[in-house]
């Protein structure tokens, strides 16, 4: 099994994106690929936590971003990550315009949906990443 990888889904907090961008990465971590994926708290990274850092410069990871303004991505490029994929819920929010969460604290109905969309995602990314990664 190759090593895990690891979604780093910006804080966003207060926001809907951002808190769908959060449930999509938890949703992939402890649901569709538990064991194969992990994360790092983007606070911690850009406050300069040692251990966030060695991480993410060793482990490939995934950045997750509320909005256009990319902080997670961002982040994680100025801190020398292995940068492998990078997803924004905005794009998704864009192909699923019926659906519009409202909640931010907890999502609602729609904002789960998204999530879920985002998530598998993700997953497939994970899914294509891994066999690259097993094929060299």
């Amino acid at each position: 099994m190759s090593d895990p990888i690891l979604i780093i889904p910006c804080s966003g907090i207060g926001k809907p994106l951002g808190t769908i961008g959060r449930e999509a990465a938890y949703l992939v971590i402890e649901d569709l690929k538990k064991g194969e994926t992990g994360t790092v708290c983007l606070s911690l990274l850009v406050m300069g936590d040692r251990e966030a850092q060695k991480l993410v410069e060793s482990k490939r990871c995934i950045a997750v971003d509320g909005c256009a303004s990319e902080c997670s991505k961002k982040n994680l490029q100025l801190k020398n990550a292995k940068l492998a994929a990078s997803f924004r819920v905005l794009d998704v929010v864009k192909e699923y315009r019926e659906l519009k969460p409202k909640s931010v604290t907890f999502l609602d109905e729609d904002g789960r949906k998204i999530a879920r969309h985002l998530a598998n995602r993700i997953a497939s990314e994970i899914e294509e990443l891994n066999k690259k990664e097993s094929s060299k």
